[in-house]
Protein backbone atom coordinates (compact mmCIF):
# COMPACT_ATOMS: atom_id res chain seq x y z
CA UNK A 1 0.00 0.00 0.00
CA UNK A 2 1.40 3.58 -0.89
CA UNK A 3 -0.27 5.75 1.42
CA UNK A 4 -0.17 5.21 5.61
CA UNK A 5 -1.75 6.88 7.86
CA UNK A 6 -0.56 8.02 11.28
CA UNK A 7 -3.81 6.13 13.19
CA UNK A 8 -2.97 3.04 11.27
CA UNK A 9 -0.73 0.18 13.37
CA UNK A 10 1.82 0.00 10.49
CA UNK A 11 2.78 3.66 10.88
CA UNK A 12 5.10 3.17 13.93
CA UNK A 13 7.14 0.75 11.64
CA UNK A 14 10.22 2.80 10.16
CA UNK A 15 10.80 0.64 7.66
CA UNK A 16 7.23 0.95 6.23
CA UNK A 17 7.26 4.86 6.00
CA UNK A 18 10.47 5.64 7.74
CA UNK A 19 12.34 6.98 10.75
CA UNK A 20 10.35 10.53 11.31
CA UNK A 21 6.71 9.50 10.28
CA UNK A 22 6.77 6.46 12.77
CA UNK A 23 7.85 8.82 15.61
CA UNK A 24 4.95 11.13 14.63
CA UNK A 25 3.18 7.84 14.44
CA UNK A 26 3.86 6.84 18.22
CA UNK A 27 3.81 10.55 19.57
CA UNK A 28 -0.04 10.92 17.96
CA UNK A 29 -1.35 7.98 20.45
CA UNK A 30 -1.16 10.33 23.83
CA UNK A 31 -0.11 13.62 22.26
CA UNK A 32 -1.32 16.21 20.02
CA UNK A 33 0.37 15.59 16.78
CA UNK A 34 -1.35 17.33 13.33
CA UNK A 35 -3.25 15.09 10.97
CA UNK A 36 -1.10 13.30 8.68
CA UNK A 37 -0.52 10.98 5.97
CA UNK A 38 2.77 8.87 5.25
CA UNK A 39 4.49 7.76 1.35
CA UNK A 40 5.53 4.55 2.25
CA UNK A 41 8.87 3.09 1.53
CA UNK A 42 7.20 0.62 -0.70
CA UNK A 43 5.99 3.24 -2.87
CA UNK A 44 9.18 5.14 -3.06
CA UNK A 45 10.52 1.32 -4.43
CA UNK A 46 7.94 1.10 -6.67
CA UNK A 47 7.80 4.94 -8.04
CA UNK A 48 11.09 6.63 -6.46
CA UNK A 49 12.94 6.38 -9.93
CA UNK A 50 10.95 9.86 -10.95
CA UNK A 51 12.70 11.76 -8.75
CA UNK A 52 15.80 11.50 -11.50
CA UNK A 53 13.45 12.70 -14.43
CA UNK A 54 13.56 15.85 -15.83
CA UNK A 55 10.99 18.78 -14.05
CA UNK A 56 8.82 18.53 -17.07
CA UNK A 57 8.12 14.87 -16.99
CA UNK A 58 5.01 14.26 -15.04
CA UNK A 59 4.51 11.72 -11.68
CA UNK A 60 3.61 8.08 -12.30
CA UNK A 61 -0.20 8.33 -12.87
CA UNK A 62 -0.91 5.54 -10.43
CA UNK A 63 1.37 7.91 -7.34
CA UNK A 64 -0.50 10.74 -8.84
CA UNK A 65 -4.17 8.93 -8.13
CA UNK A 66 -3.12 7.68 -4.59
CA UNK A 67 -1.53 11.12 -3.39
CA UNK A 68 -4.32 12.94 -4.76
CA UNK A 69 -6.80 10.73 -3.16
CA UNK A 70 -4.97 10.37 0.38
CA UNK A 71 -5.00 14.68 -0.40
CA UNK A 72 -8.76 14.56 -0.16
CA UNK A 73 -9.05 12.56 2.99
CA UNK A 74 -6.55 14.41 4.80
CA UNK A 75 -9.09 18.02 3.48
CA UNK A 76 -11.82 15.81 4.93
CA UNK A 77 -10.31 14.81 8.22
CA UNK A 78 -9.11 18.98 8.54
CA UNK A 79 -12.30 19.96 7.66
CA UNK A 80 -10.69 22.15 4.62
CA UNK A 81 -10.77 21.63 1.44
CA UNK A 82 -7.39 22.70 0.27
CA UNK A 83 -5.19 22.02 3.58
CA UNK A 84 -1.75 23.74 4.16
CA UNK A 85 0.60 21.14 4.68
CA UNK A 86 4.13 20.35 5.69
CA UNK A 87 5.90 17.40 3.12
CA UNK A 88 8.45 16.29 5.18
CA UNK A 89 11.10 13.76 4.21
CA UNK A 90 11.34 10.64 6.27
CA UNK A 91 13.76 7.97 5.57
CA UNK A 92 14.36 5.03 6.91
CA UNK A 93 17.53 6.10 9.00
CA UNK A 94 16.44 9.17 9.81
CA UNK A 95 15.98 10.57 13.29
CA UNK A 96 17.01 7.64 14.52
CA UNK A 97 19.43 6.76 17.64
CA UNK A 98 22.43 6.44 15.65
CA UNK A 99 21.90 9.36 13.09
CA UNK A 100 19.40 12.17 13.47
CA UNK A 101 19.90 13.50 9.28
CA UNK A 102 18.88 16.81 10.50
CA UNK A 103 18.68 19.04 7.63
CA UNK A 104 20.11 16.92 5.12
CA UNK A 105 16.90 15.75 3.17
CA UNK A 106 14.27 18.08 2.36
CA UNK A 107 10.84 19.61 4.10
CA UNK A 108 8.33 21.92 2.11
CA UNK A 109 5.85 23.92 3.54
CA UNK A 110 2.81 25.60 2.89
CA UNK A 111 2.10 23.55 0.20
CA UNK A 112 -1.59 23.75 -1.25
CA UNK A 113 -3.32 21.36 -3.71
CA UNK A 114 -2.51 17.93 -4.85
CA UNK A 115 -0.49 18.59 -7.74
CA UNK A 116 1.79 20.85 -5.57
CA UNK A 117 2.07 18.06 -3.02
CA UNK A 118 2.74 15.03 -5.45
CA UNK A 119 5.76 17.84 -6.63
CA UNK A 120 7.08 17.81 -3.29
CA UNK A 121 6.82 14.38 -2.50
CA UNK A 122 9.02 14.13 -5.65
CA UNK A 123 11.36 16.54 -4.62
CA UNK A 124 11.53 14.49 -1.08
CA UNK A 125 12.45 11.75 -2.46
CA UNK A 126 15.46 13.61 -4.70
CA UNK A 127 17.10 14.58 -1.76
CA UNK A 128 17.94 11.70 -0.56
CA UNK A 129 21.07 11.64 -3.42
CA UNK A 130 22.07 15.11 -2.49
CA UNK A 131 25.64 15.35 -1.51
CA UNK A 132 24.98 16.26 1.65
CA UNK A 133 22.82 13.17 2.55
CA UNK A 134 25.10 10.83 0.59
CA UNK A 135 28.39 11.99 2.32
CA UNK A 136 26.39 11.99 5.86
CA UNK A 137 25.74 8.45 5.55
CA UNK A 138 29.46 7.58 4.53
CA UNK A 139 30.47 9.51 7.55
CA UNK A 140 28.38 7.20 9.69
CA UNK A 141 28.93 4.08 8.09
CA UNK A 142 25.28 4.02 6.65
CA UNK A 143 24.56 1.75 3.44
CA UNK A 144 23.46 4.35 0.56
CA UNK A 145 22.23 1.28 -1.37
CA UNK A 146 19.50 0.71 1.29
CA UNK A 147 18.57 4.06 1.55
CA UNK A 148 14.81 4.53 1.20
CA UNK A 149 12.60 7.04 1.85
CA UNK A 150 9.10 7.66 3.00
CA UNK A 151 7.40 11.18 2.89
CA UNK A 152 5.02 12.73 5.77
CA UNK A 153 2.47 15.08 4.54
CA UNK A 154 0.74 17.01 7.48
CA UNK A 155 -1.89 19.75 8.00
CA UNK A 156 0.54 22.90 8.88
CA UNK A 157 0.12 24.68 12.14
CA UNK A 158 -0.62 27.92 11.97
CA UNK A 159 2.28 28.69 14.54
CA UNK A 160 2.14 31.79 16.08
CA UNK A 161 5.18 30.65 18.32
CA UNK A 162 7.38 27.54 17.26
CA UNK A 163 10.87 25.85 18.50
CA UNK A 164 12.54 23.52 19.46
CA UNK A 165 13.47 21.97 23.13
CA UNK A 166 15.88 19.39 24.44
CA UNK A 167 15.20 16.98 27.51
CA UNK A 168 19.07 17.59 28.16
CA UNK A 169 21.23 20.21 27.89
CA UNK A 170 22.34 19.69 24.17
CA UNK A 171 25.81 21.66 24.93
CA UNK A 172 26.79 20.91 28.85
CA UNK A 173 24.93 17.37 28.48
CA UNK A 174 23.57 18.03 31.96
CA UNK A 175 20.75 15.84 32.53
CA UNK A 176 19.10 17.52 35.30
CA UNK A 177 17.89 20.49 32.76
CA UNK A 178 15.31 21.10 29.27
CA UNK A 179 16.70 23.47 27.49
CA UNK A 180 13.87 25.45 25.11
CA UNK A 181 14.58 27.29 22.37
CA UNK A 182 11.74 29.55 20.79
CA UNK A 183 10.44 32.19 18.35
CA UNK A 184 7.81 33.92 16.69
CA UNK A 185 5.96 32.24 13.38
CA UNK A 186 6.91 28.83 12.06
CA UNK A 187 9.72 27.01 13.50
CA UNK A 188 12.34 27.07 10.13
CA UNK A 189 13.65 30.05 11.26
CA UNK A 190 14.70 28.26 14.58
CA UNK A 191 15.71 24.91 13.04
CA UNK A 192 17.68 26.69 10.06
CA UNK A 193 19.47 29.25 12.31
CA UNK A 194 18.79 32.52 10.52
CA UNK A 195 16.91 33.59 13.48
CA UNK A 196 18.57 34.09 17.48
CA UNK A 197 15.60 32.55 19.55
CA UNK A 198 14.98 32.72 22.89
CA UNK A 199 16.24 30.02 25.52
CA UNK A 200 14.29 28.83 28.48
CA UNK A 201 16.39 26.63 31.28
CA UNK A 202 13.82 24.46 32.99
CA UNK A 203 15.15 22.56 35.93
CA UNK A 204 13.66 19.17 35.51
CA UNK A 205 11.06 17.49 37.71
CA UNK A 206 9.66 21.18 38.43
CA UNK A 207 8.46 24.21 36.45
CA UNK A 208 11.12 26.13 37.84
CA UNK A 209 12.71 28.29 35.02
CA UNK A 210 16.00 28.77 35.64
CA UNK A 211 17.49 30.36 33.05
CA UNK A 212 15.81 33.18 30.47
CA UNK A 213 17.35 34.69 27.60
CA UNK A 214 15.17 37.17 25.48
CA UNK A 215 16.81 37.42 21.72
CA UNK A 216 16.25 40.42 19.44
CA UNK A 217 14.52 37.98 17.37
CA UNK A 218 15.06 40.21 13.95
CA UNK A 219 13.08 37.80 11.46
CA UNK A 220 10.23 35.09 11.27
CA UNK A 221 9.01 32.40 8.99
CA UNK A 222 5.33 32.87 7.76
CA UNK A 223 3.19 31.16 5.13
CA UNK A 224 3.03 32.79 1.43
CA UNK A 225 1.33 31.96 -1.69
CA UNK A 226 2.45 28.89 -1.95
CA UNK A 227 5.39 28.98 0.43
CA UNK A 228 6.86 30.66 3.18
CA UNK A 229 9.30 33.57 3.31
CA UNK A 230 11.06 35.23 6.66
CA UNK A 231 10.07 39.07 6.96
CA UNK A 232 11.09 40.89 10.07
CA UNK A 233 9.32 40.66 13.04
CA UNK A 234 7.24 43.87 14.05
CA UNK A 235 9.49 46.31 16.30
CA UNK A 236 7.27 45.66 19.14
CA UNK A 237 7.48 41.75 19.39
CA UNK A 238 11.12 41.88 18.88
CA UNK A 239 12.38 41.94 22.14
CA UNK A 240 8.65 40.17 24.24
CA UNK A 241 9.21 36.95 25.24
CA UNK A 242 7.71 34.69 22.72
CA UNK A 243 6.40 32.17 25.35
CA UNK A 244 4.52 32.47 28.64
CA UNK A 245 5.58 30.55 31.96
CA UNK A 246 3.18 28.51 32.13
CA UNK A 247 3.85 27.49 27.66
CA UNK A 248 7.34 26.37 28.91
CA UNK A 249 6.69 25.03 31.76
CA UNK A 250 4.17 22.73 29.53
CA UNK A 251 6.98 21.85 26.61
CA UNK A 252 9.34 21.45 29.47
CA UNK A 253 7.01 18.52 31.18
CA UNK A 254 5.97 17.08 27.73
CA UNK A 255 10.05 16.92 27.25
CA UNK A 256 10.75 14.86 30.36
CA UNK A 257 7.92 12.33 29.47
CA UNK A 258 9.09 11.54 26.23
CA UNK A 259 12.57 11.09 27.55
CA UNK A 260 11.18 8.49 30.10
CA UNK A 261 8.95 7.05 27.57
CA UNK A 262 11.92 6.24 24.98
CA UNK A 263 14.58 6.20 27.71
CA UNK A 264 17.01 8.27 25.88
CA UNK A 265 17.76 12.10 26.12
CA UNK A 266 15.00 13.63 23.20
CA UNK A 267 14.53 16.53 21.17
CA UNK A 268 11.46 17.54 20.29
CA UNK A 269 10.09 20.06 17.89
CA UNK A 270 6.63 21.67 18.97
CA UNK A 271 4.32 25.06 17.58
CA UNK A 272 1.91 26.55 19.57
CA UNK A 273 -1.54 27.69 18.03
CA UNK A 274 -2.69 30.00 20.29
CA UNK A 275 -3.18 27.96 23.58
CA UNK A 276 -2.43 24.84 21.43
CA UNK A 277 0.60 22.77 21.99
CA UNK A 278 1.22 20.70 18.44
CA UNK A 279 4.45 17.78 18.78
CA UNK A 280 5.48 17.97 15.30
CA UNK A 281 8.69 15.54 16.03
CA UNK A 282 10.71 14.01 18.53
CA UNK A 283 14.28 12.32 18.14
CA UNK A 284 16.81 10.83 20.50
CA UNK A 285 19.78 13.59 20.68
CA UNK A 286 22.42 11.49 19.43
CA UNK A 287 25.37 12.94 20.86
CA UNK A 288 23.94 11.96 23.92
CA UNK A 289 22.89 8.61 23.60
CA UNK A 290 26.21 6.86 22.81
Amino acid sequence: MPIAWLDEARCADPLQVGGKAASLARLAVEYRVPPAFAVTTAAFSRWGDVRSSSADEPAPAEMHAAVTAAYRQLADRCADPQPAVAVRSSAIDEDGAAASFAGQHETFLNIVGAEAVVASIVRCWASLDSASASSYREQRGVDAVEAKMGVVVQDLVPADVSGVAFSAHPVSGARDEVVLNASWGLGESVVSGSVTPDSFVVRKGSDEITGREIAAKERMTVRTDGGTREVPVPRIMRSAPSLRDEQIAEVARVAVALEAALRVPVDIEWAFAGDTLFLLQCRPITTLTK
